[in-house]
């Protein structure tokens, strides 16, 4: 089994306006349409049974539409890691929806404006620590190099100090072009770290240095398909050479903890 714990897909309706914003943001071309067709073609293509779609809110407003679209598209193949906004008034509410219908939540600090570590953000997450859900976070840089960093590993650690039941999946394996700090604050802690654009940006044998310095049981694979064919990432890390246990980890068991499957 192979899970991507990290795509995106939008509604049809919005789909070229999110392609064309994603390519002007990010200076890449995508793979293909970021549509939940185009994604399912891509699974069958690359043998993947289950992929999580992240979702992002780039205003409060728009969080319980996103939402209701991802509910709808929820299936045994797709899960949801849903749309929340820290300035959205009724995250309370939302959270009980998430809790029922979807998979987990995503947070994007640069899109959203915070930094992960702020004081205002610790209610909602002592209210995904105790409803269990888990949090993926967008961490490091940006791909076009021309925002802050609001999430990077220093202040990750400080999250995961202030709530540790908190289940937090870090993308980019912590901190995409952070890789130095992630080897010294988050290397070996309770966090999982996710392997989407990472592969492909250090030495080989300095990922699979990486990848057996930290927790066996917190390692996810994610592709962040449309902005990369996931079969790109899954050939790399057949190259790697791992320990056959440790990959079937990273590929399928520890998502499917995240998941409850």
């Amino acid at each position: 089994m192979v899970i991507d714990i990290h795509t995106h897909a939008w509604p049809e309706k919005v789909s070229q306006k999110a392609r064309g914003n994603l390519e002007s943001s990010f200076k890449v071309k995508l793979v293909g349409d970021p549509t939940l067709t185009t994604l399912l073609k891509f699974m069958d293509k690359n043998n993947i049974d289950i992929s999580v779609i992240c979702a992002v809110a780039t205003k409060p407003e728009q969080v319980p539409s996103i939402n209701d679209w991802l509910f709808s598209v929820r299936s045994k193949r797709i899960r949801v890691f849903c749309a929340l906004h820290p300035d959205y008034p009724l995250w309370k509410e939302e959270l009980k929806r998430i809790k029922e219908k979807g998979d987990g939540i995503k947070l994007q600090p640069e899109f959203q404006d915070f930094y992960i570590d702020e004081v205002r953000v610790h209610p909602i997450y002592a209210r995904l620590e105790k409803l269990k859900i888990p949090i993926l976070f967008h961490c490091g840089e940006e791909l076009s190099g021309t925002q802050l960093v609001r999430s990077s590993p220093n202040r990750l650690i400080k999250v995961k100090e202030a709530f540790p039941n908190l289940k937090i999946i870090a993308g980019h394996f912590g901190g995409f072009r952070l890789w130095d700090e992630v080897k010294k604050y988050l290397l070996g802690k309770d966090i999982y770290l996710d392997t989407s654009f990472f592969f492909n940006y250090l030495p080989k044998e300095e990922v699979k240095s990486l990848l057996l310095s930290h927790r066996q049981d917190r390692l996810v694979f994610g592709s962040d398909f449309p902005l990369i064919d996931q079969k790109k990432d899954l050939d790399f890390l057949k190259k790697l050479e791992l320990p056959p246990a440790l990959k079937e980890r990273i590929l399928s068991l520890n998502a499917k903890e995240i998941l409850g499957l």
